[in-house]
């Protein structure tokens, strides 16, 4: 492939829900332009966008896959994103260096979340826009009633560029507007003709629409526009540029992907209207400052560019996939990270075409590429010259919000379990692993059930370790109801000196309920427990504090105080009085213990259809409502939930919600547990205990 200088480039997003055909649209478009040389389905796992085993297996797109293709002197950068809500964080990288998105509708479904979604993202991003109603050719296919659909829903800003033409049922080609012609034909076999009677009028009405968002968004041809002058088509066509560039002006088209009817009309308007990334300034500040930087998308520039994804491969090792958004790339360019403050040499340059690699001398500004074996390199820093550095604004990822303890199948495959998923962490900013100290268990996190699913997968396939997940331990917590005056007495004779300790101590909750501390008061007078002893009380009591009495749960919102005990001149020890200290800590047994539980914030964003649902629904997880308010179009649901409920939460909503839900929690304090609830959960511990 031949160096494209910016103007003739165009990075494309393609997005939309899932399973609405992206992956087949993009097949479409390579196939129609020759950079493949057949045309594969996603369901015969042969797809060039769908290559990892994972996705020939579920039939979906799980990461972003690039490829490139020439049209017309243009090269084209193709981005697939997956459309399921799982693998929303492979979006983020994508579409925050490409330009411009194709959002995919069906023409059958019609307008879905996956597309409002997109549409949110790209406002978001300031990425450009062009509406794609694909899969014209199935029955009960509705160009109208979409149209009609996005409308609705974004108004004025919706300009369709083409109207749909059919021979009985067949969908058979478009007619397009700012040619005012039509073209009939499959793929590279399009052929114009004149616009057919039958679409005539509806041609016209839409035409009217155009040239008005035309109009609207230069200053000049409005006011020509409002003093009832026609414009010309070059005028029309620079104002349609104009308000695609800035976001005012959404095109719409129509295909088929199966057919390919409609495909090389998309690629003329790729060409044609969508932005190329020359002269684009790209904000960024100077990191030994902190000073405003800015990059201009030109090869004369300073070098800069951004990882958008990063690949991990057990065989080549890590893949960084990345945007030149300055300057050229040479494999003897020096890379200077940002983000890690280290210097690289790049190696070999790549342009991917799915999992095919094609080497490369160069890369000019604007173009998409890959670089392989960057050691210090992750999703979002941004590489530059040394001498002219630049930091550009990190990438927001989705916060995880489900987890799974995560265990190895196989005894002492631990590190392998915890090597591969170092990697795949890697690849995918939504995934953590922590190891929760007190628990023990080490905690995978991502945004969805499947994505879970996914990485153990990916465990098994490529790092050949297999691992077991299951609802993480809660970390409860024990405390006392009432007050308690105990002693703890140990005395052991063994032959020659003996052990003995004795301590007196009162135990109660702690005078402030949200003081969750731990508090050794020291009252002893008159010497009935030596001052070098009682340093080893304090420290048998922090040390049994750990377990609790009743399901072996630290113990929280304790006081504890020394005012008495006895001693022996020759039998007395620090050991002796710390196991004085443990015999008085079983005695809370009598103070009436309870278990508590952690209680989280969680704020939920969900349209106002669905407020019902989450109120009836958080009822049932044993939360709190505290209210809501009006956060841009969605409602702010405010509530206090247990841990233990929330665990399928991510779920749950996704389906209460149709995908439009989104949460967030944070720990907020503990809480007594309800009696019967606690009862199982000290059932459970004890059913363990015999276990072992």
């Amino acid at each position: 492939m031949k160096d494209y200088q910016a103007k003739n480039i165009r990075n494309l997003t393609i997005v939309g829900h899932g399973s609405v055909g992206k992956t087949t649209l993009a097949e479409a478009l390579l196939f129609t332009a020759g950079a493949i040389d057949r045309q594969c389905r996603v369901e015969d796992g042969q797809a060039t966008m769908d290559y990892d085993p994972e996705e020939t297996k579920r039939h979906i797109s799980i990461s972003a896959a690039m490829a490139p293709l020439e049209w017309k002197d243009r090269k084209v950068n193709l981005v697939d994103i997956p459309g399921y809500f799982d693998f929303a964080g492979e979006q983020v990288g994508p579409m925050n260096v490409c330009e411009g998105a194709l959002i995919v509708v069906g023409a059958v479904s019609g307008l879905d979340v996956g597309a409002e979604k997109a549409w949110a993202m790209c406002d978001k991003t300031h990425s450009s826009r062009m509406i794609v109603i694909t899969k014209m050719d199935q029955e009960n296919a509705n160009f109208d009633k979409v149209l009609g659909e996005l409308t609705d829903k974004y108004g004025s800003h919706l300009a369709p560029i083409e109207v749909p033409i059919f021979e009985g049922n067949k969908f058979t080609g478009v007619a397009c507007l700012l040619e005012k012609k039509a073209f009939v034909g499959e793929g590279k076999g399009l052929k114009a003709v004149d616009i057919p009677a039958s679409v005539a009028d509806e041609v016209e009405k839409c035409r009217e629409a155009l040239v008005e968002a035309a109009a609207g968004a230069d200053d000049d041809l409005m006011m020509k526009y409002l003093e009832g002058e026609e414009l010309t088509d070059e005028e029309v066509m620079h104002g349609l540029r104009q308000g695609i560039t800035d976001g005012t002006v959404v095109p719409v088209v129509c295909c088929s992907s199966l057919s390919r009817v409609g495909i090389a009309k998309l690629l003329d308007n790729i060409i044609d209207l969508m932005p190329s990334p020359a002269g684009l300034t790209l904000a960024g500040v100077n990191p030994r400052d902190d000073s405003p930087v800015e990059r201009v998308c030109a090869d004369d520039q300073p070098f800069s560019a951004r990882v958008f994804k990063t690949m991990a491969d057990p065989f080549m090792g890590k893949l960084s996939l990345l945007k030149v958004t300055s300057g050229v790339l040479e494999s003897t360019t020096l890379l200077y990270n940002v983000n890690a403050e280290k210097t690289e040499k790049p190696g070999t340059l790549y342009f991917l075409k799915g999992k095919q690699q094609q080497q490369t001398a160069k890369v000019c500004a604007g173009d998409l590429c890959a670089l392989a074996k960057l050691q210090s390199v992750a999703t979002g820093n941004t590489l530059c010259d040394q001498n002219n550095p630049v930091r550009f604004p990190d990438m927001e990822f989705p916060a995880p919000n489900i987890s799974k303890a995560v265990y190895a199948k196989k005894a002492g495959e631990e590190d392998k379990i915890f090597s591969g998923l170092a990697r795949l962490m890697e690849e995918d900013p939504t995934i953590r692993v922590e190891k929760n100290v007190e628990t023990a268990e080490s905690v995978l996190s991502g945004i969805g059930e499947m994505s879970i699913d996914v990485v153990a997968a990916k465990l098994a396939a490529k790092f050949k370790v297999e691992c077991l997940l299951q609802d993480p331990k809660i970390p409860y917590r024990e405390s006392i109801r009432k007050p308690i005056d105990v002693e703890g007495r140990h005395k052991k004779q063994t032959g020659g000196h003996g052990q003995f300790g004795d301590v007196k101590i009162r135990f109660r909750p702690n005078d402030d309920p949200s003081d969750t501390e731990f508090h050794f008061v020291d009252s002893v007078v008159g010497g009935t427990v030596p001052r070098n002893f009682i340093p080893a009380v304090e420290k048998g009591l922090l040390e049994n504090i750990r377990h609790g009495v009743l399901a072996g749960f630290p113990v929280v919102g304790l006081t504890a105080e020394l005012y008495d005990g006895g001693y022996h001149p020759v039998d007395s020890s620090e050991m002796a009085f710390k196991t004085a200290a443990r015999l008085a800590f079983k005695q809370l047994t009598t103070a009436n213990p309870v278990l508590l539980e952690p209680i989280y914030h969680v704020e939920v964003d969900v349209p106002d259809e669905n407020m019902g649902d989450i109120y009836g629904d958080m009822s049932k997880r044993r939360g709190r409502i505290l209210g809501s308010e009006k956060v841009g179009d969605l409602q702010r649901v405010t509530a206090e939930a247990p841990l233990s409920e929330m665990f399928k939460y991510a779920t749950d909503l996704r389906s209460m919600t149709q995908g439009r839900g989104a949460f967030t929690m944070r720990f907020e304090r503990y809480e007594e547990v309800p009696a019967a609830s606690a009862k199982k959960v000290i059932e459970a511990y004890k059913a363990e205990e015999e276990d072992d």
